[in-house]
């Protein structure tokens, strides 16, 4: 895991090292083990390094025999030995024992073809110096971030998007329609990102980069084209996964160091930690968040996890105020606005592991969108089978296997509500929005707190939906409806939220690489072909997942109910004090100048998280305060009180 950056002008032989090096200086909490930068010509590539795999010699850039190809690379490239076994027996010559190398000889055979024979989560970049061409590539899912700035012949690229900055002839601007996206979706769609001109590349695409052009392609396509297998049985399938998630984990415990694991009580992180505990390690050290506020607390389940497998644990507790304390920091690592606060208990979580000396973990992220466990998912479905007697009054009762806490309390005014709200649309059922279009509708009313200025120049939640369907394969609505849904929030949710806010950015934050063996492609394309109805029996979520559980996670576990990770939000800024820079950056003051809220409207909210200590507000009142702060926070970092320009440059790097 590491840090990557380049340089690759054209036009002219600028001078690079000065601004690679306050690149790497804005993000040396990627890798802070050692540095290095490759500059000849047109090119300059930068890496700074985390060290997992090859201690003594894997630092980067990585070249071939001639070194007329030569590598920076941040991730890992799981099925490397296999690789190197391969490339060996072809007469490549190797001077190191790490993955990185792999990539250079894997390119002299098969050019950009390599990538379809990786294993890994990764954002890469080669040199070509015969050809003076740049190749970027990123991993499947989009794990691994990888972003870019394109100007008349001079590309920029960084792990980080502040590392681009670092290049003060980059303007920097949020992109008001990506943050209006986000209102909307929680994430930036597409390859978009919160600043204007600077890009990402997409998951599972590669890039070319030469003096004729930039290039863009996939190498990878998510797809559940493919005919589901109808003629093997629930027992043949459940063996197939055992196999799959067994091999997937053991590939990701390849390390020089240490590797631990995120415990979170869940089906998921336990069924991985039990691979592990029953497999590979026996002394596995896991890891778990707490919280003071037992309404998002699992640290009883948590305990129960623990006491089955009997791993050497270790638990952060999380209390509201920290949340508020450490929110500017989280921002800075997101660089993107947010809605929620999820992100800053994990960020602790990160701590505690770096804390304990463990570089590596491996969590249970993206079971829930490969294996449908999320209530989206099966809305979906009741709203789908709802929308064929619309008049029923039995059919929307199948709501409470969602939400028994609001039809067991015999509100009758907030189960019509619910009712109401899940009614809306009911009939267009041939949108390919239908599965999320009432989340995005939702979530959209919080655009209502933009200024005028903003909402004049951001489209409506149509023209989102336009976009999005642009997005789509050409053979998406001939897909199963929960293929469909699961495609959605995989591109969305998935690459450009979960793994990116929750994920890549607060593990590195604190110099930590998190393994998701869930997200090996194997096991993803594996999903893919499952029957729908093993992915979700009617409306039990994760079906074929939990028949493979049994007898390796506790049956209580298994079978509990799921509770979706959430932090507190109000609490956090108004509850027993209000951090300085909530006031400052909150102020009727601060919210005109930077221009992108109604100050009237934020003002009147900010009465209502004031009172009774924000006891009174409503859910979607809690996002827009997060939302609205997060906006403030990003523009006082990134725009008006920037620190680029006067970046720290890395003095120990290694120049080739």
């Amino acid at each position: 895991m590491c840090g990557i950056a380049g340089i690759i002008n054209y036009n002219c032989l600028e001078e690079k090292q000065e601004v690679l090096r306050k690149m790497l200086g804005q993000m040396r909490h990627r890798g802070p083990d050692a540095a290095g930068i490759y500059i000849n010509g047109p090119v300059g590539l930068a890496h700074t390094r985390l060290s997992i795999i090859d201690l003594g010699s894997g630092d980067q850039p990585i070249h071939n025999e001639d070194k007329s190809i030569w590598v920076v690379f941040n991730g890992e490239i799981f099925n490397y030995p296999e690789l190197r076994k391969g490339l060996i027996k072809q007469g490549h010559r190797f001077y190191t024992q790490s993955d990185t190398e792999v990539l250079v000889h894997l390119y002299e055979e098969k050019g950009t073809e390599l990538f379809n024979d990786l294993n890994g989560q990764f954002a890469i970049a080669i040199w070509d110096q015969r050809e003076e061409k740049l190749v970027l590539g990123r991993d499947r899912v989009g794990i691994r971030p990888l972003f870019y700035h394109e100007n008349q012949n001079r590309l920029v690229f960084g792990s980080e998007i502040k590392a681009l900055f670092a290049d003060n002839t980059i303007s920097r601007k949020i992109d008001v329609q990506t943050l209006s996206d986000i209102f909307t979706c929680w994430a930036p769609l597409g390859a978009t990102s919160p600043f204007k001109g600077v890009h990402q590349l997409p998951p599972g695409h590669f890039a070319t980069y030469s003096r004729k052009e930039l290039h863009i392609k996939p190498f990878w396509k998510l797809s559940f084209e493919q005919p589901e297998t109808k003629d093997h049985c629930l027992g043949e399938w459940v063996d197939e996964l055992d196999l799959l998630l067994k091999d997937a984990t053991r590939i990701r415990l390849r390390a020089d160091v240490p590797v631990g694991a995120y415990l979170s009580g869940g089906l998921d992180s336990t069924y991985i930690s039990s691979i592990v505990k029953n497999h590979f390690n026996n002394l596995l050290r896991t890891f778990s968040v707490s919280f003071s506020d037992k309404r998002f607390d699992e640290a009883p389940f948590q305990f129960k996890a623990v006491e089955a497998l009997k791993t050497d644990h270790r638990t952060v507790n999380c209390r509201d105020e920290e949340i508020g304390g450490i929110f500017p920091k989280i921002i800075w690592h997101t660089e993107t606005p947010i809605i929620r606060t999820a992100p800053a208990p994990l960020f602790m979580l990160s701590k505690l592991v770096r804390e304990n000396g463990f570089k590596v973990v491996l969590t249970g992220e993206g079971a829930d969108e490969i294996f449908a466990g999320y209530n989206i998912f099966k809305e979906d479905k009741i709203r789908r089978f709802w929308s064929r007697n619309p008049k029923s009054t039995m059919r929307p009762a199948l709501l409470a296997k969602l939400y028994p806490y609001i039809f067991s309390k015999k509100n009758e005014k907030a189960r019509q509500f619910l009712i109401g709200f899940f009614k809306q649309n009911l009939d267009n059922i041939g949108s390919p929005a239908y599965s999320h279009i009432l989340r995005w509708k939702n979530t959209a009313q919080l655009r209502r707190f933009f200024s005028s200025d903003v909402q004049n120049e951001t489209g409506t939640l149509e023209q989102f939906v336009s976009r999005f369907s642009n997005l789509l394969p050409g053979d998406f609505m001939t897909w199963h409806p929960m293929s469909r849904a699961q495609y959605t929030e995989n591109i969305i949710f998935l690459s450009n939220y979960l793994l990116s806010s929750q994920g890549d950015r607060m593990a590195m934050g604190n110099s930590v690489e998190g393994r998701y063996p869930f997200l090996d492609h194997r096991v993803i394309e594996f999903a893919c072909r499952i029957p729908h109805r093993f992915r979700m029996n009617v409306l039990e979520e994760k079906y074929i997942l939990k028949q493979a559980a049994e007898g390796v996670v506790p049956g209580e576990l298994i079978k509990r109910a799921k509770q979706p990770y959430r932090a507190p939000i109000s609490h956090a800024f108004f509850g027993n004090s209000t951090p300085d820079y909530v006031n400052e950056l909150l102020s009727a003051e601060s919210i005109q100048t930077a221009g992108y809220f109604d100050r009237n409207k934020v003002s009147k909210l900010l009465k209502k998280c004031g009172a009774q200590q924000g006891e009174l507000m409503s859910e979607r009142e809690n996002m827009a305060l997060v939302a609205i702060l997060s906006t403030q926070i990003l523009d006082h970092q990134f725009i008006r009180n920037s620190p680029f320009n006067s970046a720290p440059e890395i003095k120990d790097v290694a120049i080739f």
